[in-house]
C-alpha cells in the first residue's frame, strides 16, 4: 500500500471523525442566552415600545401646535409592516411565558 492510500485512510477514519466531534463539542459548549438575559431583553423591548409611543405622542402634539412642523421620517406610526413584526415578537414572548408557567 502506498503512502497516499494510508494517508487517505487515516484522514477518513481518524481525522474526519475527530474534526466532526471537535466542532460538535464546541457547538454544545457555546454560550447560550440565560434567563436573566431573557428578562433583560423583555424589559428593553417594553422600554423601546413605550419610548416609541411617547415619540409618536410628542410628534402629534408638536404637529398640532405648529402646522409647518414636518416630523422626520423615522418609523411611520402604525405602519402595518412594523406592527406585524411587533405582533410576532409579542406572540413569541407570550408563548415563552406560557411554557414557563
Amino acid at each position: 500500500m502506498d503512502f497516499e492510500g494510508v494517508l487517505a485512510i487515516v484522514a477518513i477514519f481518524i481525522g474526519l471523525p475527530w474534526m466532526i466531534l471537535h466542532y460538535i463539542t464546541k457547538w454544545k459548549t457555546a454560550p447560550t442566552i440565560t434567563a436573566d438575559d431573557e428578562v433583560l431583553l423583555e424589559e428593553l423591548y417594553n422600554l423601546a415600545k413605550r419610548l416609541d409611543e411617547r415619540m409618536d405622542t410628542v410628534e402629534r402634539l408638536v404637529a398640532a401646535d405648529d402646522p409647518s412642523f414636518s416630523p422626520v421620517r423615522r418609523l411611520m406610526p402604525d405602519q402595518e409592516k412594523d406592527n406585524q413584526q411587533l405582533r410576532e415578537l409579542e406572540q413569541m414572548i407570550a408563548e415563552k411565558k406560557g411554557t414557563r408557567a
